[in-house]
């Protein structure tokens, strides 16, 4: 029982990590194209371990990269563990967890992979970037979609566990 259970939670575990992830690129590629966030684009940004230069193409033209890319990248990933928070609670794990106890501790927990995956996006995007086809404005996006792929990839396998624990309290 307890297996199938596990199971059924995976699945759907998986279906509202497909929804974050539209969230997530969804807002980030309407934000990386707003003038207000590619103007930001150019300023290079450069706090505590995360680094994200201004991305150029072999015309000398800003690509991505920078202050803008910081934004965009980051507050698409926010919104999007905050839509699965409250779905996986809800939905997946049918938890009656106590949300002042629980959301902080996942905060907590977010804070972290976030932080991680700000250090970690701008690597992969300056790296796909620097491949010619990406240096193009068609490949920004697909760049920053790359960057966004990876680090989906790592929070779906790091959140699992974590929201195993926190909603383990079934609803009444």
């Amino acid at each position: 029982m307890a297996k199938e259970k596990t199971i059924w939670q995976v699945i759907k575990y998986t279906l509202v990590g497909m929804l974050a992830s539209i969230v997530s690129f969804g807002l980030l590629n309407i934000l990386i194209r707003l003038p207000q966030v590619t103007e930001l684009f150019a300023t290079p940004f450069k706090s505590f371990v995360f680094d994200y230069p201004v991305v150029k193409n072999a015309a000398g033209q800003v690509v991505s990269g920078g202050l803008g890319y910081f934004i965009a990248f980051n507050t698409a990933n926010v919104l999007a563990q905050v839509v699965a928070f409250f779905i996986n609670r809800d939905k997946t794990f049918k938890s009656s967890a106590n949300i002042a106890v629980t959301l902080p501790i996942y905060l907590a927990f977010t804070l972290a992979l976030i932080s991680f995956s700000a250090w970690f996006s701008p690597k992969v995007n300056e790296f796909v970037l620097g491949k010619v086809i990406f240096s193009t404005e068609i490949g920004k996006g697909l760049a920053a979609n790359i960057a966004n792929i990876a680090v989906s990839v790592i929070q779906f396998f790091a959140y699992f566990p974590v929201s195993k624990i926190l909603f383990r309290k079934p609803k009444q």
